[in-house]
């Protein structure tokens, strides 16, 4: 008999079916099928099998740098919440600049960040900057092979440390990132959204796991997410664990796994400012440290106020945020953005500065560059855009 969740354990105090429990029953009424270790043997095995023919053929499962454990670990921080399609060229660049974490933990911050630029996520890159002058400093160099030391670094989750030593070492910590949510939320058919039911899904994915071949058991896990169920139209006859998957049973892969509602994304307008000066610089700013986007240049700017024009707008933020002076002309550009929990719209203005000091008021430092050196700044995705259309007007 497998192990089993303590369907009684904190239940909710306003149902008694809470979205817990209701998690936890169907994952122990769906392990019931694997009573005798054979039975999980050869469904571990069947993925296996699969994974040796269908898996996916990546950079960091493959020689030297499966090897290499901060290559795996640049892998699995840039995988954070982005597609493989996209992360690919962002990794193999990587290494030209920090080709070990000795040569990224002395890096300035600005460079990893340039490095990054793009990618979206900015404080994946922070935090990776901070957690490999941690390893070089108090690991030796070498990234710490428990499940604890491997949490305490910055940015690395549980399911980021399970990446990166499965893969790495081989070792049997088990994962939960989106691809395999779903694709354990469906074999259980999950009568409640992921979220209501990590622990639910973490014990899954702790029992399933090979102890034999932990390292290729999570990566084709991952693959069978990312290639077979996927979220719309999953190719089930093709999949491995057809014939265990409840959701494919009951007909609920349409459904499974189950989304809360949410409302439409919040939409900010802001007015952004271009400003020349007599020399034909431009002047930038960096934002904060702390939230969205924190280390990164941008061209000043900010909200449009009820019942302000665009132009009053851009002239009260630049006063506001760099003491500055200036003469709001034609619209050069607007950028729409989308983040994750918002849409912002950029109203770009040329503008003449007229006078005043800069001051870094609501920003770190700010800098007048020129077209020719500005491509050195590391700029959020959607200022790259002014940057080309100041290109194009030139």
């Amino acid at each position: 008999m497998p192990a089993q969740l303590n369907v009684n354990a904190s239940p909710s105090p306003s149902s008694v079916a809470s979205p817990r429990k209701l998690g936890r029953a169907s994952a122990n009424q769906w392990l019931q099928s694997f009573s005798h270790p054979s039975v999980l043997n050869q469904f571990q095995g069947k993925l296996l099998d699969w994974y040796e023919t269908s898996g996916r053929d990546l950079p960091w499962r493959r020689l030297p740098d499966l090897n290499d454990p901060y290559r795996i670990w640049t892998s699995e921080v840039m995988l954070q919440q982005t597609q493989v399609k996209t992360v690919l060229p962002y990794y193999n660049r990587w290494f030209e600049v920090f080709p070990t974490v000795e040569s990224l933990a002395i890096a300035d911050q600005q460079q990893v960040l340039k490095a990054w630029e793009g990618l979206g996520y900015y404080s994946r890159a922070r935090n990776f900057h901070r957690a490999a002058k941690i390893v070089v400093e108090k690991h030796s160099g070498q990234f710490p092979k428990s499940l604890e030391a491997a949490q305490d670094l910055p940015g690395i989750g549980r399911t980021t440390a399970g990446g990166i030593l499965s893969n790495a070492f081989d070792l049997p910590v088990p994962i939960l990132d989106g691809n395999v949510k779903r694709v354990l939320s469906r074999l259980v058919a999950l009568p409640v959204p992921p979220a209501k039911a990590m622990d639910a899904l973490w014990f899954v994915s702790e029992l399933i796991l090979s102890g034999d071949r932990p390292r290729d058991f999570n990566q084709a896990l991952m693959d069978l997410g990312a290639t077979v169920c996927l979220r719309k139209n999953p190719t089930c006859l093709l999949c491995p664990w057809m014939s265990y998957c409840q959701a494919y049973r009951t007909n609920q892969t349409t459904i499974i796994p189950m989304t809360e509602s949410k409302g439409p994304l919040p939409h900010k307008v802001i007015g952004v400012a271009v400003i020349e000066n007599e020399q034909g610089e431009i002047l930038i700013d960096r934002r904060l440290e702390e939230g969205l986007l924190g280390g990164l240049w941008e061209f000043p700017g900010g909200k449009v106020e009820p019942g302000e024009s665009m132009e009053e707008c851009v002239k009260r933020e630049i006063k506001e945020e760099l003491a500055l002076d200036i003469e709001v002309g034609e619209e050069l550009i607007v950028v729409n953005h989308a983040y994750t929990h918002f849409k912002v719209s950029l109203h770009v203005h040329l503008c003449r500065y007229l006078g005043g000091e800069p001051k870094a008021i609501a920003s770190q430092e700010v800098r007048w560059v020129t077209l020719d050196t500005i491509d050195q700044y590391p700029f959020p995705k959607a200022n790259t855009k002014i940057i080309e259309a100041l290109k194009k007007r030139s």
